[in-house]
């Protein structure tokens, strides 16, 4: 009985990423590689170093009590020594553990930036995956409200090198104290603070009664929770003035928050939105978020203050802010807006071998030569007709074809062809690097 071919005998793997995930091919690595840089030349531009942590953390980084959705999407499991590990969900957790691991050699204030790979087993949206890489920007030691809109101001930035405007996304902005001076005039324990705050980060994911159910299971009283709701639709300073005073901390970190926007220009990107609370329990202050206007998506970005998240760990509390902003929204944002680019895969110069071995062992040389120079090279390795060469160096947007041929090396010369001006001629071997 003849062998079966071995081909037939190993059935094929499942080609796909696993449900959630991407794939990045070389024209997703090119598009990826341009956001990127986008997130990292804002931040450099604004004195920012950038810093990068372990994708596997501890789990205990993660899991808090006040009920956040975000620990129960943990991609967690004990390691083969019995250590409860975790794909990071998010950044600023490990950003955390790097300031108290740092003590007092950190020199304050610190300005950080890193752009990683989060993981959440979540369910799946227009922009929501279970993997996604997030740009964070965070300011440690410095106290005041300059350091919110030092960030907001990269955040704008950030939009408007990209080509977005103000008539497309918005930041709301709030102060969690707004919420804090609310539950103390129902005389709220303070331990209901953060557990209420991830309640409030559902309003645009769950109806209102939903809502009400979920705040009296917490035990606020039905005065308490219609006063809370009451609150959240404020969206002006004046009317927040009305509520809470003139002279309440929250509102005049927002009046000088929008004063310093105006000054840095970026003012109109800006809406004062009582509701936004962040679902992260570890936020203190100031809290932000982008959304498109046109109410497609989901956030765009979001931040804010989170001045006890050391003391949460064990450690010295020290003013800290900042902010997270994913890759997977803002491209579907982009791509809306017609403002996607395909940055095409580009060499400068594609060199063949037209000629013995003797040309090629010439040509190897001179190709190293050219790299050494600094410029980018396409060596084609193998016999290749003139056809498929040309049209090799038009895929790869080349400026020059080299051609190392034997009459052109015995002269001392290569044959060039400019490709976009359509000119070819032969160039001395020394020169044309």
């Amino acid at each position: 009985m003849p062998k079966k071919d071995s081909a037939e005998r190993i059935k094929m793997i499942d080609t796909s990423s696993p449900r959630g995930t991407r794939d990045f091919l070389p024209p997703d690595m090119r598009l990826r590689n341009w956001l990127f840089g986008h997130f990292r030349a804002v931040s450099e531009s604004y004195g920012f170093e950038e810093i990068d942590a372990p994708v596997l953390e501890s789990e205990e980084l993660f899991v808090r009590k006040a009920g956040e959705e975000i620990t129960q999407q943990l991609y967690n499991f004990e390691d083969k020594g019995g250590r409860k590990v975790a794909l990071r969900p998010e950044i600023t957790p490990s950003l955390a553990r790097l300031v108290l691991q740092s003590g007092k050699a950190l020199p304050l204030p610190a300005k950080w930036f890193a752009i990683g790979q989060c993981w959440r087993y979540e369910r799946m949206t227009r922009g929501r995956r279970r993997e996604h890489y997030q740009w964070n920007m965070d300011i440690i030691g410095c106290q005041g409200i300059t350091a919110e809109v030092e960030l907001l101001s990269a955040i704008t930035t950030f939009f408007t090198n990209v080509g977005i405007t103000s008539e497309d996304v918005g930041i709301k902005v709030n102060n969690r104290k707004v919420l804090q001076a609310v539950l103390e005039k129902y005389e709220t324990p303070p331990e209901k603070f953060a557990p209420v705050c991830v309640v409030v980060d559902k309003l645009e994911k769950l109806p209102r009664e939903k809502i009400v159910a979920e705040l009296s299971d917490l035990g606020l009283a039905e005065e308490t929770v219609e006063g809370l709701l009451n609150s959240l639709t404020l969206s002006t300073l004046e009317e927040l003035a009305d509520i809470v005073g003139e002279d309440n901390e929250a509102y005049m970190e927002l009046q000088q928050l929008f004063a310093l926007a105006e000054a840095y220009g970026f003012k109109d990107w800006l809406v004062f939105d009582a509701s936004v609370v962040r679902g992260l329990a570890y936020y203190t202050g100031t809290v932000f978020e982008g959304f498109d206007r046109a109410g497609t998506l989901r956030a765009i970005c979001g931040g804010g203050r989170y001045d006890a998240l050391l003391a949460a760990f064990g450690g010295e509390s020290k003013p800290m802010v900042g902010f997270g902003f994913g890759d997977a929204v803002i491209v579907e944002l982009l791509k809306d807006k017609g403002l996607l680019p395909s940055p095409p895969h580009s060499v400068e110069d594609v060199v063949v071998v037209l000629g013995d071995d003797q040309q090629r062992l010439n040509a190897s040389g001179l190709v190293t030569r050219l790299r050494q120079s600094g410029r980018k090279v396409d060596f084609i390795l193998e016999d290749k007709k003139m056809k498929w060469v040309l049209k090799h160096s038009d895929r790869v947007s080349a400026e020059r074809l080299i051609i190392v041929g034997d009459r052109e090396w015995q002269e001392g010369n290569v044959r060039v062809k400019m490709l976009e001006a359509r000119e070819e001629m032969d160039v001395p071997i020394a020169e044309i690097c």
